[in-house]
């Protein structure tokens, strides 16, 4: 399968959105520390995540990878078919992004990195464009945009529980 649009890997450019694409940009703090860091780039890279979002997560491998499929099905019914274009893992940043593929409701690329800043604070931030390829996306207009940023802003909630001390949760 190939993906539903071109600018395939546009997502490692901050702030670029192709044309006819809507942007999508949300950051989440985290937390402080190393320890952070390396707990919420692990559940990222290892779908994590996106499990502990109570979505169905189905991939061709257990890490990240550049070519691994992902579906993610929402509500058991919506099957939203990926595919990971790139992923990085640095001392100070680590994450991942996949395009969509036919099938997916949506057409475009979205992002998940986490990084640790030079004060030590970690953060998630998920950047995307996309624009509606079903014609429910389509008919579902705003409400359609606004799940995609709750979606994103619940992402950081998780992943900040995630990454807690366990004392802290107590």
């Amino acid at each position: 399968m190939s993906f539903t649009y071109e600018d395939v890997g546009a997502t490692r450019v901050p702030g670029h959105c192709p044309e006819g694409f809507r942007p999508l940009h949300v950051r989440a703090r985290l937390g402080e520390g190393e320890p952070v860091f390396h707990r919420a780039a692990e559940a990222v890279l290892t779908w994590e995540l996106h499990r502990a979002m109570g979505v169905g997560v189905s991939v061709t491998e257990d890490r990240a990878a550049p070519g691994v499929d992902v579906t993610i099905t929402l509500a058991g019914m919506i099957k939203a078919p990926c595919r990971v274009v790139w992923t990085l893992e640095e001392p100070r940043r680590a994450g991942w992004a996949y395009g969509t593929l036919p099938g997916h409701p949506e057409c475009g690329e979205e992002a998940f990195v986490v990084d640790r800043t030079g004060d030590g604070t970690v953060w998630l931030t998920i950047s995307a464009f996309s624009r509606p390829a079903r014609w429910y996306t389509r008919a579902g207009g705003p409400a359609a945009r606004g799940f995609q940023h709750a979606y994103a802003r619940r992402c950081g909630a998780v992943l900040r529980r995630l990454c807690a001390d366990p004392d802290e949760l107590a």
